[in-house]
Protein backbone atom coordinates (compact mmCIF):
# COMPACT_ATOMS: atom_id res chain seq x y z
CA UNK A 1 0.00 0.00 0.00
CA UNK A 2 1.45 3.56 -1.06
CA UNK A 3 2.32 6.13 1.38
CA UNK A 4 -0.64 8.00 -0.48
CA UNK A 5 -3.20 5.48 -0.10
CA UNK A 6 -2.97 4.81 3.41
CA UNK A 7 -2.93 8.88 3.91
CA UNK A 8 -6.36 8.58 2.40
CA UNK A 9 -7.64 5.92 3.88
CA UNK A 10 -6.85 7.08 7.40
CA UNK A 11 -8.33 10.86 6.54
CA UNK A 12 -11.53 8.74 5.28
CA UNK A 13 -11.37 6.99 9.24
CA UNK A 14 -11.09 10.10 10.72
CA UNK A 15 -13.71 11.96 9.02
CA UNK A 16 -16.72 9.25 8.53
CA UNK A 17 -16.46 6.97 11.72
CA UNK A 18 -14.21 9.23 14.09
CA UNK A 19 -13.57 6.51 15.84
CA UNK A 20 -10.18 6.04 18.14
CA UNK A 21 -9.99 2.52 18.58
CA UNK A 22 -10.23 1.87 14.16
CA UNK A 23 -7.70 5.38 14.04
CA UNK A 24 -5.14 3.66 15.90
CA UNK A 25 -5.34 1.02 14.68
CA UNK A 26 -4.68 2.40 11.18
CA UNK A 27 -1.43 4.37 12.51
CA UNK A 28 -0.40 1.45 14.43
CA UNK A 29 -0.18 -0.52 10.32
CA UNK A 30 -1.94 -3.42 11.48
CA UNK A 31 -4.20 -3.32 8.24
CA UNK A 32 -1.85 -4.40 5.89
CA UNK A 33 -3.28 -6.57 3.77
CA UNK A 34 -5.23 -5.61 0.89
CA UNK A 35 -8.36 -7.79 1.52
CA UNK A 36 -8.78 -5.45 5.00
CA UNK A 37 -8.23 -2.36 3.28
CA UNK A 38 -11.28 -3.26 0.82
CA UNK A 39 -13.12 -4.43 2.95
CA UNK A 40 -12.23 -1.08 5.29
CA UNK A 41 -13.16 1.07 2.63
CA UNK A 42 -16.58 -0.58 1.66
CA UNK A 43 -17.80 -0.42 5.36
CA UNK A 44 -17.02 3.23 5.17
CA UNK A 45 -18.65 3.79 2.21
CA UNK A 46 -21.61 1.56 2.92
CA UNK A 47 -21.61 3.95 6.26
CA UNK A 48 -21.36 7.40 4.16
CA UNK A 49 -23.75 6.46 2.03
CA UNK A 50 -25.79 5.76 5.08
CA UNK A 51 -25.34 9.00 6.54
CA UNK A 52 -25.77 10.63 3.57
CA UNK A 53 -29.41 9.55 3.42
CA UNK A 54 -29.88 10.23 6.36
CA UNK A 55 -28.85 13.96 6.11
CA UNK A 56 -31.36 13.90 2.82
CA UNK A 57 -34.14 12.83 5.19
CA UNK A 58 -33.52 15.20 8.00
CA UNK A 59 -33.19 17.93 5.38
CA UNK A 60 -36.39 16.73 4.25
CA UNK A 61 -37.55 17.16 7.15
CA UNK A 62 -36.64 20.59 8.12
CA UNK A 63 -37.96 21.57 4.62
CA UNK A 64 -41.38 19.62 5.59
CA UNK A 65 -41.15 21.51 9.34
CA UNK A 66 -40.46 24.63 7.93
CA UNK A 67 -43.11 24.89 5.64
CA UNK A 68 -45.70 23.64 8.47
CA UNK A 69 -44.77 26.86 10.27
CA UNK A 70 -45.27 29.05 7.81
CA UNK A 71 -48.65 27.97 7.20
CA UNK A 72 -49.58 27.85 10.72
CA UNK A 73 -48.43 31.45 10.88
CA UNK A 74 -50.20 32.52 7.99
CA UNK A 75 -53.38 30.36 9.02
CA UNK A 76 -52.87 32.10 12.40
CA UNK A 77 -52.96 35.67 10.56
CA UNK A 78 -55.95 35.40 8.99
CA UNK A 79 -58.07 33.70 11.67
CA UNK A 80 -56.71 37.06 13.90
CA UNK A 81 -57.67 39.42 11.26
CA UNK A 82 -61.20 37.46 10.45
CA UNK A 83 -61.68 37.78 14.05
CA UNK A 84 -60.84 41.46 14.13
CA UNK A 85 -63.30 41.57 11.48
CA UNK A 86 -65.80 40.17 13.18
CA UNK A 87 -65.21 41.93 16.35
CA UNK A 88 -65.65 45.53 14.82
CA UNK A 89 -68.56 44.12 12.13
CA UNK A 90 -70.14 43.67 15.87
CA UNK A 91 -68.88 46.66 17.35
CA UNK A 92 -70.51 48.72 14.26
CA UNK A 93 -73.93 47.43 14.48
CA UNK A 94 -74.39 48.46 18.17
CA UNK A 95 -73.12 51.72 17.17
CA UNK A 96 -74.63 52.44 13.85
CA UNK A 97 -77.90 52.77 15.72
CA UNK A 98 -76.77 55.61 18.05
CA UNK A 99 -75.35 57.67 14.68
CA UNK A 100 -78.80 57.40 13.15
CA UNK A 101 -80.56 58.44 15.86
CA UNK A 102 -78.16 61.41 16.29
CA UNK A 103 -79.08 62.15 12.89
CA UNK A 104 -82.45 62.34 12.57
CA UNK A 105 -82.43 64.41 15.78
CA UNK A 106 -80.56 67.04 14.02
CA UNK A 107 -82.86 66.86 10.79
CA UNK A 108 -85.65 67.14 12.62
CA UNK A 109 -84.35 69.75 15.08
CA UNK A 110 -85.99 73.44 14.90
CA UNK A 111 -82.69 75.25 14.29
CA UNK A 112 -84.74 78.69 14.04
CA UNK A 113 -85.74 78.06 17.95
CA UNK A 114 -82.71 79.86 19.96
CA UNK A 115 -82.97 78.01 22.66
CA UNK A 116 -82.51 74.95 21.03
CA UNK A 117 -79.38 75.89 19.19
CA UNK A 118 -77.05 74.95 21.89
CA UNK A 119 -78.47 71.37 21.75
CA UNK A 120 -78.20 71.14 18.43
CA UNK A 121 -74.57 72.29 17.79
CA UNK A 122 -73.60 69.41 20.88
CA UNK A 123 -75.88 66.97 18.95
CA UNK A 124 -73.54 67.69 15.89
CA UNK A 125 -70.35 67.94 17.78
CA UNK A 126 -71.39 64.41 19.87
CA UNK A 127 -71.85 63.16 15.66
CA UNK A 128 -69.57 64.48 14.51
CA UNK A 129 -66.89 63.04 16.87
CA UNK A 130 -68.43 59.79 16.96
CA UNK A 131 -68.05 59.26 13.22
CA UNK A 132 -64.37 60.31 13.72
CA UNK A 133 -63.84 57.48 16.33
CA UNK A 134 -65.59 55.12 14.13
CA UNK A 135 -63.92 56.02 10.94
CA UNK A 136 -60.34 56.12 13.27
CA UNK A 137 -60.90 51.76 13.48
CA UNK A 138 -62.13 51.30 10.10
CA UNK A 139 -65.68 51.83 9.71
CA UNK A 140 -66.52 53.89 7.42
CA UNK A 141 -69.72 55.15 6.39
CA UNK A 142 -71.71 55.05 3.07
CA UNK A 143 -73.55 57.77 1.52
CA UNK A 144 -74.69 57.29 -1.82
CA UNK A 145 -76.14 60.22 -2.82
CA UNK A 146 -76.20 61.20 -6.53
CA UNK A 147 -74.32 58.09 -6.97
CA UNK A 148 -75.05 55.17 -9.40
CA UNK A 149 -76.83 52.21 -8.08
CA UNK A 150 -74.78 49.64 -6.55
CA UNK A 151 -76.11 46.27 -5.66
CA UNK A 152 -73.16 45.96 -3.34
CA UNK A 153 -72.98 48.57 -0.82
CA UNK A 154 -76.86 49.93 -1.55
CA UNK A 155 -80.14 48.65 -1.13
CA UNK A 156 -82.95 50.20 -3.50
CA UNK A 157 -86.38 50.68 -1.44
CA UNK A 158 -88.44 52.19 -4.05
CA UNK A 159 -87.67 53.85 -7.17
CA UNK A 160 -89.31 56.80 -8.52
CA UNK A 161 -89.40 59.32 -11.74
CA UNK A 162 -86.89 62.65 -11.46
CA UNK A 163 -87.04 64.53 -14.19
CA UNK A 164 -83.75 65.33 -15.46
CA UNK A 165 -81.69 62.48 -13.63
CA UNK A 166 -80.91 58.90 -15.67
CA UNK A 167 -82.57 55.61 -13.91
CA UNK A 168 -80.52 53.82 -11.30
CA UNK A 169 -79.20 57.25 -9.73
CA UNK A 170 -79.46 57.47 -6.21
CA UNK A 171 -82.08 60.50 -5.10
CA UNK A 172 -82.53 60.33 -1.60
CA UNK A 173 -80.81 58.04 1.33
CA UNK A 174 -83.12 56.63 4.11
CA UNK A 175 -80.24 55.20 5.98
CA UNK A 176 -76.49 55.33 5.49
CA UNK A 177 -74.88 52.14 5.26
CA UNK A 178 -71.33 51.39 6.65
CA UNK A 179 -68.00 49.06 5.72
CA UNK A 180 -64.96 48.51 7.04
CA UNK A 181 -62.01 49.08 5.37
CA UNK A 182 -61.24 46.97 2.98
CA UNK A 183 -64.62 46.56 1.68
CA UNK A 184 -66.81 44.35 4.07
CA UNK A 185 -70.04 45.97 3.97
CA UNK A 186 -71.92 45.37 7.55
CA UNK A 187 -75.23 47.21 6.55
CA UNK A 188 -75.88 48.51 2.95
CA UNK A 189 -77.00 51.99 2.79
CA UNK A 190 -81.78 51.92 1.98
CA UNK A 191 -81.73 54.25 -0.94
CA UNK A 192 -84.52 55.46 -3.32
CA UNK A 193 -83.22 55.16 -6.95
CA UNK A 194 -84.69 57.23 -9.83
CA UNK A 195 -86.28 55.22 -13.31
CA UNK A 196 -87.43 56.55 -16.59
CA UNK A 197 -90.49 58.13 -16.93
Amino acid sequence: MSEEQKNTVEEAIDTVLGDEAVEQEAVEGTLETADDQSALIEELTKKLAAAEEEIKEQKDLVIRAQAFSQNEIRKAGIDAENRRKSVLKTFANALTPVVDHLELAIQHADKENETLKPMVDGVEMTLTELLKAISSIGIQQIDPMGEPLNPEKHQAMSMQVVEGVPANQVVAVMQKGYELSGGQIIRPAMVVVSKDA
